[in-house]
């Protein structure tokens, strides 16, 4: 039996342009040793977001804060016309939204009256919004919402959110290694942080949409982490041995190998997203998909960001104050024969290597030749 080996020659990175190189694996940005960029912008953001949270809070709605809500069919009005009838009806800062084509919706926070000036401000409420949309009095439906039930929600969410940073935690330790689980745990609460301060610093409103929204982004951002360090773990059993890199330069490698896939994963989630927001929520004037569009926006930005710039070079930093890594560091450092490990040869690398590991070790004969047993003589 002929012991054939199948080789393959490295591909040259100058064949190809920005875009092959992207999609090839062939790219040879520096996430790890920019890590202080990334992570001053991070930083930035989120000390805004937390210095406007302190300031002005955030712009919760209705759900949450209690009030009142009031709807009509009104087709041929607009919502500028219909906030300055509610307005001179006795409301303050009213949210005015255009549900689906032609239904109107307004909210407004009435608890701090009476219970008999609420009931003439309900009154002169629904007379103003029956003689914006030129419709019947008994055609607008009212509304009470108490704060309760949005406590409610909020208490459900953090309980949800507590538990699924549980597991994560525990699934991402036993399968892969502790430091892991750390640098996503952190990646996810910099996704929670940068959507809390967006929201509000733009007083954007908060619903139990929003809510639903963000639980959601965090499984996003885990699965594009997760991707990036699965191929950390195999390059760390493959190409890492070979001697020719550090473990922050073996990151780069793995991070360069998926940037393609984490770019077009991104891509795939942000614009069905942005097509609901622009087209379904402007356009179309399906303003109910806009709290939960708006916040899976948010968060798909911020997840991306932090599975490439935050997760795996705050791992690099981590592992590369391990002592076997740092003395790793120090032999590659010191090497003078030392090579340049492109995207394609540590591919070739880690195939070789992976080969040679299930490779079955063979006693006697000639390597690669499998040597046939004597058979045994036959009794007569």
């Amino acid at each position: 039996m002929s012991n054939d080996t199948v080789s393959f020659a490295p591909v040259d990175p100058k064949n190809y342009g920005r875009a092959g190189r992207l999609y090839h694996g062939l790219t040879t940005v520096d996430f790890v040793g920019r890590r202080k960029i990334w992570f001053s912008v991070s930083l930035v953001i989120i000390v805004l977001g937390l210095g406007s949270l302190a300031i002005r809070g955030f712009n919760l709605g209705i759900d949450f804060k209690g009030g009142s809500s009031w709807e009509v069919l009104a087709p041929n009005t607009s919502i500028l016309n219909m906030t300055h009838a509610v307005e001179k009806a006795g409301l303050t800062n009213p949210s005015v939204e255009k549900l689906g084509s032609d239904t109107y919706q307004v909210t407004a926070d009435i608890n701090a009256l009476s219970q008999s000036q609420q009931a003439v401000v309900t009154t002169q409420v629904v007379d103003a919004m029956a003689k914006t949309a030129h419709a019947n009095p008994i055609q607008v439906s009212t509304s009470n919402v108490g704060p309760t039930w949005g406590g409610q929600i909020t208490n459900k969410a953090f309980e949800a959110l507590i538990v699924f940073f549980i597991a994560v935690v525990a699934y991402i330790s036993i399968r892969f290694e502790p430091k892991m689980a750390i640098a996503a745990f952190i990646a996810m609460v910099h996704d929670l942080l940068v959507t809390v301060g967006v929201y509000s610093i733009f007083g954007f409103q908060i619903t139990p949409d929003t809510v639903i929204a963000i639980l959601t982004i965090l499984g996003y951002s885990l699965y594009d982490t997760v991707v990036v360090f699965d191929r950390v773990r195999d390059n760390t059993q493959g190409v890492l041995k070979g001697g020719d890199l550090t473990y922050s330069e073996m990151v780069n490698l793995s991070m360069n190998q998926t940037l393609a896939r984490s770019i077009n994963t991104s891509l795939v989630a942000i614009l069905p997203v942005l097509s609901v927001l622009l087209i379904g929520a402007d356009l179309l004037g399906a303003t109910t998909l806009r709290d939960y569009g708006l916040a899976l926006f948010v968060g798909l930005m911020s997840g991306a960001y932090s599975s490439i710039f935050i997760a795996s070079p705050l791992l690099a930093w981590m592992k590369e104050r391990e002592p076997r890594y740092r003395d790793l560091a120090v032999r590659v450092n010191v090497r003078t024969d030392r090579r340049t490990l492109t995207a394609s040869s540590a591919a070739l690398q880690g195939a070789q290597t992976s080969a040679s590991n299930a490779r079955p070790q063979r006693s006697g004969g000639a390597s690669g030749t499998i040597q046939a047993r004597a058979r045994k003589p036959k009794r007569r």
